[in-house]
């Protein structure tokens, strides 16, 4: 028989693609879930493996191939085909390889499946979804990037084990770049209803003063750098946080989440630049950004953030 409802598909079957297709079934995303890459045995082996394991999950089909019409009358593409980052390599250095990637392995995807929402893993990310956009033509509420969603995680798992509370009840974003440039945003954060920069210390805990902030913030900007150190790539919690935005589409949520955008106007104090602030997330792609309370050092660090991505946009031609 063949399923009824929402369509997901995942365009690279490497320890990312996987790991959100292992993420989506379990959460019970989507009732297809169809994995694409170019290395036809690899994929086919990936769906067979996942195949075996649907009795245990909401009921779905998993599908594969290395024909882009896989992802045909797909509701929602997530894109991570890319070169794999190695050991001390930025995210930035990437970019030539994949954009490259991009260029050529995209439109064919954006043909068999004109109406889905496009949402963009590859690293880095901000850059990618930049190119992405241009080489599609698509407007920016409907192919938008992964962008911090999964950086604004780490940072509230952090605050919540500094602070002794349970994650859930910590609200704080990363915005900016996903990677080096990244700002955390203290001045509107939370811990339980109460605005971070007034957290008193609950008893035994140690107060979350600047430096204990700057501490956490070089936490989640190296923690990525750390992981692919130890284990070669990062991979179950973008899986995660990738299908976390997914559901916010296919559900119509209007969550908010910040993903990686286009800022094509100069409200923000710059703009022909994608990257990341909280931004309602529904059936129509990444919709309106949230006009959020920033420090003037915030805001400073935001412009300085979308300077360097617009160096590496200008760098690759972009």
């Amino acid at each position: 028989m063949e399923p009824v409802g929402a369509k997901i598909a995942v365009v690279g079957a490497g320890a990312v693609g996987t790991s959100i297709a292992y993420a989506a079934l379990i959460r019970g995303v989507a009732r297809t879930v169809a994995l694409m890459d170019v290395n036809e045995a690899k994929v086919q082996a990936q769906v067979l493996d996942l195949q075996h394991g649907l009795e245990y999950v909401p009921r779905a089909r998993v599908i594969g191939g290395a024909d882009p019409q896989i992802c045909a009358d797909a509701d929602v593409v997530v894109f991570t085909a890319g070169a794999k980052q190695n050991p001390g390599q930025s995210r930035l250095e990437l970019a030539e390889a994949t954009i490259a990637l991009t260029r050529t392995a995209l439109p064919p995807i954006v043909e068999a499946a004109p109406n889905a929402r496009f949402v963009m893993v590859t690293n880095p990310v901000d850059v990618v979804t930049y190119a992405a956009l241009k080489f599609t033509g698509l407007p920016r509420t409907q192919l938008f990037g992964s962008g911090t969603v999964l950086d604004s995680s780490r940072l509230r798992f952090l605050l919540s084990e500094h602070c002794g509370v349970a994650v859930q009840n910590v609200h704080a974003y990363i915005a900016g770049e996903h990677g080096d440039s990244e700002i955390p945003l203290w001045s509107s954060a939370t811990v339980g209803g109460v605005p971070l920069l007034d957290w008193t210390p609950l008893p035994g805990r140690a107060p979350l003063d600047r430096a204990a902030r700057e501490g956490i913030r070089d936490e989640v900007v190296g923690s990525a750098y750390r992981i692919i150190e130890g284990k070669g790539a990062t991979n179950y919690a973008i899986g995660l946080a990738a299908a976390r935005i997914t559901e916010a589409v296919l559900g119509d949520e209007h969550r908010v989440l910040p993903v990686s955008s286009l800022v094509d106007d100069d409200a923000l104090g710059f703009g022909d630049v994608c990257l990341s602030l909280p931004t309602v997330v529904a059936a129509g792609g990444a919709l309106q950004r949230l006009p959020i309370a920033m420090s003037e050092s915030e805001a400073a660090g935001l412009c300085d953030s979308a300077r360097t991505l617009r160096e590496m946009q200008r760098r690759f031609g972009l």
